[in-house]
């Protein structure tokens, strides 16, 4: 991490709506299990952001977004849960 932020490069899943894998390295998957790799499909990229705890996410919470991408490498944010209260059926 530099003074001025982390630097994250995230991509899309082709495969499930919703589902984006961070990276600190445009282009190096290198960190990541080749099993979750073979299910998310071929990564695309969507943009490359500087990560600071003063940013927000639209789903993710900043800081373990940070975390993980220090610790492992990369972090994997999931589709979101429907609920499925949402339909009556009527």
């Amino acid at each position: 991490m530099t003074e001025s932020g982390l630097p994250c490069w995230i991509y899309r899943s082709p495969r499930k709506d919703e589902m984006y894998l961070y990276i600190t390295r445009e282009d190096d998957f290198s960190c990541v299990p080749e099993a979750l790799l073979q299910r998310f499909g071929n990564p695309v990229r969507v943009m490359e952001i500087t990560l600071t705890e003063q940013r927000t996410l639209a789903r993710e919470d900043i800081r373990l977004v940070m975390a993980n991408l220090i610790s492992q490498g990369f972090h994997l944010q999931m589709p979101p849960k429907m609920d499925v209260d949402l339909y009556l059926g009527d």
